[in-house]
């Protein structure tokens, strides 16, 4: 090598086409040199006289490690499309202003508190968060804290040495330390003991922490995002949750409101589950009935958002005519939404509006629990069936 050594070629190789996994072959093979060329950003290095099955062993080996991170970078990049803040679904000036402020706070390092009911998308929430800053291409790690005991607990977040307990035959690494240099997700955070609380706060105010039966001190970088459905404020006042930790966590509040605060986004994501498991299942939705769409609008979703998504899919699953009408629609929707709301009560409609909302609904029901019979139901409600035809015909019910 005439103009350059081995050495040489490697640094300028590495600074223009840094991509291309480096092996260098040197007569010349001291532990000083094999380190020299690993931190040029060599992967690997050969010594001479050259056998064949060695180089084409560790190039198999590199092919398989290239391979890896470029699938690593695809599924990142699919989780970052997934996660996209133009992927949320909603119209709602609630729901618009959670996405802004969402967006303008997942590029931060801030410690945030994402609050709602059940169901409502607060880890869907935490997604964003984390696969939208600058820690994307770093672990997000999760742990749900309200399923495990104050013991278990304690060994997942911070791990634990050998023989810190009955049952630890090894060191494990804990949830902080697997997610240094990204995000930790800290699901049902108002269900953990005033204990754990007190070594929860030592981790957010000093950043370090010991392993369960450890004397060894280890610092973290990781960013908390915590999720509750309890309201911390009155735990607080009840002095179940200490007041210092609820501050540290709570540096940012983020409040997810649930279905029943935003009804106008219900038929939104109806359409939204629609498509996903149209094509899940390879059916094609071509309609949904304007009266089954005003019941699945009207009913309150006490699991929100899971709720809506799972009763789409049985939908969709037992779907057999491309359709949906209210013959799809489960009891539970249909009688839950058989009374009114307060939000039904709007008495700037007048009352004739609000009897004809209510004969609409009670028709409705009455034809369902008579399996679309017309005649049995028109002498259930005791009117006769040129009346009751003439009322179908009126609320359009089919």
């Amino acid at each position: 090598m005439p103009i350059m050594n081995g050495m040489q070629l490697l640094k300028n190789i590495n600074k223009t086409f840094p991509e291309i996994p480096f092996v260098l072959m040197t007569g010349h093979g001291t532990v000083k040199t094999a380190v020299e060329a690993m931190k040029l950003g060599a992967k690997d290095y050969i010594l001479k006289p050259l056998r064949l099955d060695e180089i084409v062993a560790k190039i198999e080996r590199l092919l398989q490690m290239r391979s890896l991170i470029k699938e690593n970078e695809y599924l990142l990049d699919k989780l970052q499309e997934k996660y996209d803040f133009t992927n949320m679904i909603g119209k709602t000036d609630k729901i618009r202003n959670l996405f802004n402020l969402v967006k303008d706070v997942a590029g931060t390092n801030t410690t945030i508190l994402i609050q709602g009911d059940s169901g409502t998308g607060k880890e869907l929430i935490a997604n964003a968060l984390h696969y939208n800053s600058q820690r994307a291409k770093r672990s997000f790690i999760k742990i749900n804290c309200g399923v495990l005991a104050e013991n278990l607990l304690e060994s997942e977040l911070f791990g634990h040495v050998r023989g810190a307990f009955t049952g630890a035959i090894r060191d494990k690494v804990g949830r902080f330390e697997l997610a240094n240099g990204g995000s930790l997700f800290l699901d049902e955070i108002g269900d953990i003991s005033l204990n754990m609380q007190l070594k929860l706060l030592r981790v957010l105010q000093e950043g370090e922490f010991e392993r369960v039966g450890g004397t060894e001190t280890i610092k973290v970088d990781v960013r908390i995002i915590s999720a509750t459905n309890k309201n911390l404020e009155k735990a607080m006042k009840e002095g179940s949750f200490r007041q210092d930790l609820y501050y540290r966590l709570n540096v940012i509040p983020i409040y997810v409101p649930p279905l029943r605060e935003r009804r106008e986004d219900i038929k939104f994501l109806i359409q939204h589950f629609v498509d996903k498991f149209g094509k899940i299942y390879g059916k094609l939705i071509k309609n949904i009935d304007p009266q089954a769409m005003k019941i699945l609008e009207s009913y309150d979703y006490p699991g929100n958002i899971r709720e809506l998504e799972n009763l789409i899919e049985r939908i969709i699953v037992l779907n057999k005519n491309n359709e949906i009408s209210i013959t799809d629609l489960p009891d539970s929707i249909l009688n839950g939404s058989d009374s009114f709301s307060s939000e039904d009560l709007n008495f700037d409609e007048g009352l004739q509006n609000l009897v004809e909302k209510f004969e609409r609904r009670a028709i409705q029901k009455a034809l369902k629990m008579n399996n679309n019979n017309k005649v049995k139901t028109a002498k259930m409600l005791a009117i006769n069936r040129s009346t009751f035809m003439s009322k179908l015909k009126k609320y359009s019910i089919n």
